[in-house]
């Protein structure tokens, strides 16, 4: 489905045309514990179960045996500057359930860092340090207050 009009005769030769879908999905992370073969998207408004199903197995070779959607209402908030009431945009949250053999990790791009609790302690020692110097050098100086000064 797509909402974009073309021209019905164009001159030249060959017409180009480039018939491309206004839909689109994005991976979520899940907001409470799910079963390891559900996945969550957020999705186009427009866009249907079969739709859904279509588009993960024919784009994406992802087998799916079943899809269930549900729309959140934005939420309703008053502006701050001009005092009217602003509707946020409603979102429409697609379940996919996987066939029980496979299993969906959400990936985990930001990876923590484990390093030495020794290595954190030197560093917030060295910040400490040079504070305290910042603060000796700049006790006598007359346009700072004297709260200032530790």
């Amino acid at each position: 489905m797509s909402t974009r009009w073309y021209p019905i005769y164009q001159r030249g030769n060959p017409q180009l045309r480039v018939f491309l879908p206004n839909f689109w999905m994005k991976l979520v992370r899940p907001s409470a514990n799910q079963q390891p073969n559900l996945v969550e998207f957020h999705c186009s408004m427009e866009m249907t179960k079969h739709d859904i199903k279509n588009y993960l197995e024919k784009i994406y070779n992802v087998p799916v045996i079943d899809v269930k959607t549900r729309i959140a209402l934005g939420k309703f908030r008053k502006d701050i500057g001009k005092g009217y009431i602003v509707k946020d945009d409603d979102v429409k949250f697609a379940y996919v359930t996987l066939p029980k053999t496979m299993k969906f990790e959400f990936p985990d791009i930001f990876e923590k860092k484990k390093g030495d609790p020794e290595d954190d302690m030197k560093s917030l020692d060295e910040a400490k340090k040079s504070f305290k110097s910042f603060i000796r050098r700049n006790k006598d100086r007359s346009d700072v207050p004297s709260w200032f000064s530790i």
